[in-house]
C-alpha cells in the first residue's frame, strides 16, 4: 500500500475513525458527535488518506477498541504504532504511557521520571495532548496530579477521561462529588 488509508466504523460511544499505512496504525479518532465530524478530524490528521476496507490485523484493533469502549478488557501492547512524523520525545512518552496497566493511573511527573526527565512534566502533557492513538497508547491513564481527572482536556475531556477510568476500575476510590450527582439525574421533564 502506498500512503495511509482509514476506515470509520461503529462503537457503542459512537462512530470512530482509523488511519493506518505500512508502519502501524497512523491515527485513532474517538467518536464525535456526528459521524460527518469524526471523519473531518481523521481527514484533517491524514488528507492524503483514502477510505478502504481494514484489513485483518487492522480489523482486530478496531474490535479490541470497541471491547474498551464497552467496558471490556482489550491488549493493545503488541499493536505496531507508526510513529513516523512524530518528535522523538513524543514517542518516548507515548511508549511509557502504554506500559501503565489498565486500572492503573500514572501522573505527568511519574513519566517524566520515568523518562529520566523529572523537569519535563509540561513537554509530556504536551506530548499527550498531542497523542494521535488514544486508547492504544491510553492517555486518559495519565493524570495532572494523584486522584486529579481534571486537566489538559485531550481526546474527549475530562468527562471521557473518567468514563473510561470508570470502566476500567481506576476510579474505584474517587469520592462522588456534586458534578457527579448531576451528571448522573435524569434531567427535569416539563409538565404541560
Amino acid at each position: 500500500m502506498v500512503g495511509y488509508a482509514y476506515t470509520v466504523f461503529d462503537t457503542a460511544v459512537g462512530p470512530c475513525a482509523m488511519a493506518w499505512g505500512d508502519d502501524g496504525v497512523a491515527g485513532v479518532q474517538l467518536a464525535n458527535v456526528r459521524e460527518i465530524e469524526t471523519r473531518r478530524r481523521i481527514l484533517w490528521q491524514f488528507p492524503e488518506a483514502r477510505e478502504r476496507p481494514p484489513p485483518a490485523d487492522i480489523v482486530d484493533v478496531i474490535d479490541g477498541i470497541g471491547l474498551v469502549l464497552r467496558g471490556q478488557f482489550a491488549d493493545f501492547s503488541d499493536i505496531l504504532l507508526d510513529f513516523n512524523g512524530l518528535a522523538p520525545f513524543d514517542c518516548r512518552v507515548y511508549d511509557a504511557v502504554r506500559a501503565i496497566p489498565r486500572g492503573e493511573t500514572r501522573t505527568r511527573a511519574g513519566i517524566a521520571a520515568t523518562l529520566g526527565s523529572s523537569s519535563a512534566t509540561h513537554a509530556v502533557g504536551h506530548a499527550l495532548a498531542l497523542n494521535p492513538f488514544p486508547l492504544l497508547v491510553p492517555c486518559h491513564r495519565v493524570l495532572a496530579a494523584p486522584g486529579r481527572i481534571d486537566g489538559i482536556p485531550t481526546n474527549g475531556g475530562a468527562v471521557t477521561r473518567a468514563r473510561l477510568l470508570s470502566l476500567e476500575g481506576a476510579l474505584a476510590s474517587r469520592r462522588p462529588t456534586l458534578f457527579d450527582a448531576l451528571l448522573s439525574a435524569a434531567p427535569p421533564r416539563l409538565e404541560r
